[in-house]
């Protein structure tokens, strides 16, 4: 059943919470630089999300582990002068909030000031606890962050979905409901069963945003170039090409180079 959209000029963080409670889903993706970003915002996607998933699609790494702070907040200033509408979110990278709560309140701050962000987003649930408080008491809006949470790869050992057995879906119950108890706005459930999804959405006022945990949250992410077919090699199950970039760049590219040393390009109506 479709549900008429509320128009929002600039969205917020209560603005989620008004879409949840609307029943009106909530549109996210990721953005790393001004340009995409710009075409991100037009398109009135709610919440753009400055990954720490730059470390691979940006710089090319195999984990979003070597992103640091400072290139984070690169990204984040550049997203943010695109929009106009959308919400920024900016992942806390790893090391800079895991071991020490005031190092993760000094992270936060300079993401804040340094970029013009809107929230941050921190990964884990009761062992980051003393973290979220201490960013939420300095009046910095917090998404929280469940399931697979790639900075932790290194301790699963695999992508596969998480919390598929009791004893880890009752931890993930308990730590989104501590996340939302703290005062998170907003939290992301990644690969793990949608009908886990579904009972965690349902038992939060908060809303959830999905990746790869089916249709009952209350929200979508996808990283923009998996959505626009620029990375090719990724191909998991929740994945939704809605272009191919690849190949249609690859075709265009190619054309120029071959216009080039034809010297079909420039022709005399493009030259002064």
């Amino acid at each position: 059943m479709s549900v008429a959209k509320k128009e929002y000029k600039r969205v917020t963080v209560k603005s989620l919470v008004d879409m949840k409670k609307n029943g009106e889903k909530i549109s996210m993706l990721t953005a790393y630089d001004y340009s995409m970003a710009k075409i991100v915002d037009d398109a009135k996607v709610d919440v753009i999300l400055v990954g720490d998933s730059a470390s691979n699609v940006m710089a090319g790494h195999e984990t979003t582990l070597p992103i640091t702070l400072d290139q984070m907040i690169y990204h984040a200033s550049s997203v943010i002068r695109a929009i106009d509408r959308a919400l920024v979110v900016v992942d806390l990278p790893f090391g800079s909030y895991q071991s020490d709560p005031k190092e993760a309140l000094r992270s936060a701050i300079r993401i804040m000031k340094e970029s013009g962000a809107h929230a941050v987003k921190l990964e884990g649930g009761a062992e980051i606890k003393e973290s979220v408080k201490r960013i939420l008491a300095a009046g910095i809006p917090v998404m929280g962050h469940l399931g697979l949470t790639p900075q932790s790869i290194y301790k699963f050992g695999t992508y596969t979905v998480r919390a598929k057995e009791e004893e880890e879906a009752e931890k993930l119950m308990e730590d989104a409901k501590l996340l939302e108890k703290l005062g998170c706005f907003g939290l992301v459930l990644e690969k793990i069963p949608a009908q886990l999804t579904k009972k965690v959405s349902e038992s939060l006022t908060i809303p959830t945003i999905g990746i790869g945990g089916g249709k009952h949250a209350d929200g979508q992410v996808l990283v923009v170039h998996d959505l626009l077919g620029m990375t090719h090699e990724f191909n998991p199950r929740f994945l939704r090409r809605y272009m191919n970039l690849y190949e249609e760049m690859g075709k265009a590219i190619s054309n120029y180079v071959s216009d080039v040393k034809s010297q079909d390009f420039p022709n005399d109506e493009e030259q002064y």
